[in-house]
């Protein structure tokens, strides 16, 4: 009797497919299927199965008709010796599937509520042989339908998930934290601080709501700038409008000094950075311990101008939308007290829209200031299918801002003192 293993798991995709016959022999037997997921700035999405089955790939095997993902659009099929490698060897046959497809997002945001999805779906697999009329079903001909048993989630799977107890505040704070493989040497540091509308106690929410932890540990960052990145998660909001913080402000604080011990982190180059009150947390950090920090990125944040002159000597890189009615006159009100302290910052105004900063980012970093201000013009942010409301600036200035390379490469160049 031939061997047949079709897995269902409420976890993963289900791939529907059709298993070629090899000549002479039993098809191949399907161990089971492997969701692949990726983050994006608007928060992570569905982007490939990898059915695994007992025998190297075929040719016959890659033929992309075989293949149906429900309400998918198969953009690829290769074979890979794991999920998503594609080098063209071994017994895996990965399915990219389109990024922008409708059924992609799993993690969805509408207004300030957001919803996290299972990587579920249904891959069928249809063979071409003939479809026999007479006698009992013939495996060669008959479409099956795989569920997924597991996920790959590129760039999450490669934090750890750990809990800090603070024996000075008494607060627990979990934390995400990627730590290179292969790197040598004393390495920067990066924090990145999520806002108050992805707060939760779910340890991966930050990794998966967008791009502002991820982005820093993914393979085309860390090839030109090797570094630890530290992404904790609050169960519960840090700090409000009026400028003021919980104790979580030393918490982390704390726990910075605990990795930074840890880990052996090059003191001269630690970074913050962090999204609404993740950057008001970075903010009243950098007021509270001025010399800690050699950079920051400010994204979509404000916070009170009496107490940020200590601002004007740091090195600052802040985005916000021009339609957003608090960050925007908040950081006007920041730059003007910057400026009062006599320092010089560069300003302009992008296209949200753009395809390409890599010319806009150089504009700003040939000015060869400490701080430099980019603000979103007015229609520019918000995606044609949301209402253009001061709330949707905000939320999608940072979709915009984490998915620029060059600020974070500008970013990770400066150091403490220098």
């Amino acid at each position: 009797m031939m061997r047949r293993s079709f897995l269902l798991s409420g976890l993963g995709l289900t791939v529907a497919a059709l298993v070629p016959a090899l000549a002479a022999e039993a098809p191949p037997y399907i161990l089971g299927a492997t969701a692949i997921t990726q983050v994006f700035g608007a928060g992570q999405r569905l982007v490939g199965v990898a059915i695994q089955q007992d025998r190297p790939v075929t040719a016959e095997a890659l033929d992309p008709t075989l293949y149906s993902v429900e309400g998918r659009t198969i953009t690829r099929v290769y074979a890979s010796s794991a999920p998503g490698v594609a080098d063209a060897a071994g017994a895996w046959i990965t399915l990219d599937l389109a990024p922008e497809d409708a059924g992609a997002a799993l993690f969805v945001t509408t207004g300030r509520t957001t919803q996290r999805l299972p990587s579920a779906t249904t891959v069928t697999i249809t063979p071409k042989g003939e479809v026999k009329t007479e006698g009992p079903p013939d495996f060669n001909t008959i479409p099956r339908s795989i569920p997924t048993n597991a996920a790959r989630n590129l760039v999450v799977d490669d934090f750890t998930a750990e809990e800090f107890r603070d024996p000075q505040t008494g607060d627990t704070l979990a934390y995400n934290l990627y730590v290179p493989k292969t790197a040598t040497g004393p390495l920067p540091l990066v924090i990145f601080m999520h806002d108050a509308g992805n707060t939760s106690p779910v340890v991966d929410t930050t990794l998966v709501q967008g791009l502002g932890a991820v982005s820093w540990a993914s393979p085309e960052d860390q090839a030109r700038h090797p570094a630890i990145v530290l992404a904790p998660q609050f169960a519960a909001q840090t700090v409000n409008d009026g400028s003021e913080a919980s104790s979580l402000l030393d918490t982390t604080l704390h726990l910075i000094e605990e990795i930074a011990t840890r880990f052996g982190v090059d003191r001269n180059r630690i970074y913050t950075t962090g999204q609404s009150g993740g950057g008001m947390m970075s903010i009243a950090m950098m007021v509270k311990q001025p010399d800690l920090f050699a950079a920051a990125f400010l994204v979509a944040c404000q916070w009170d101008p009496a107490v940020v002159a200590p601002l004007a000597k740091q090195k600052l890189w802040v985005v916000v939308a021009e339609g957003d009615a608090k960050a925007f006159p908040g950081q006007n009100a920041i730059m003007a007290v910057i400026e009062a302290e006599g320092t010089a910052y560069s300003q302009a105004l992008w296209d949200g829209t753009s395809a390409d900063f890599a010319g806009v980012v150089a504009d700003q970093v040939g000015q060869g200031l400490s701080v430099n201000y980019s603000v979103l013009k007015k229609g520019s942010v918000v995606p044609a299918d949301q209402e253009d409301t001061p709330g949707s600036n905000h939320i999608n200035t940072w979709r915009i801002a984490y998915d620029i390379p060059g600020i974070r490469d500008w970013i990770m160049a400066q150091t403490r003192g220098s």
